[in-house]
């Protein structure tokens, strides 16, 4: 039995690929569908779909639980809390706070 737990990972029901819609507010939320295609239109990614009618329809992938898996995410297999390229940032911005501190207390020794 599936638990009813909201998922963000898209669904896979025999060798068809489906999404389910997720949005708080779209009237769809909860159903699901066949995806046709996947591509990036109108400057984000949508998927697309056949709705009850037969009609081809597309909704933003991001109010779906359609998604590609960040490749990091991937590599990584939940081994590792932290992306580099985030540890590289906090580096600088640690660098920064202590020469800030530096020169406060240079000032204070004044």
């Amino acid at each position: 039995a599936r638990l009813h737990e909201s998922s963000t990972a898209p669904d896979l029901v025999g060798d068809e690929r489906t999404f389910t819609i997720t949005h708080p507010f779209h009237p769809l939320r909860g159903c699901r569908f066949a995806l046709v295609r996947h591509r990036k239109n109108w400057g984000e990614d949508r998927v697309y779909f056949h709705d009850d009618e037969g009609r081809l329809r597309a909704i933003a992938a991001s109010w779906t639980n359609f998604s590609l898996q960040d490749p990091f995410c991937k590599v990584a297999a939940g081994r590792c809390a932290f992306r580099f390229v985030d540890l590289s940032e906090l580096v600088v911005l640690l660098r920064q706070i202590a020469h800030r501190t530096d020169a406060a207390l240079e000032k204070l020794q004044k």
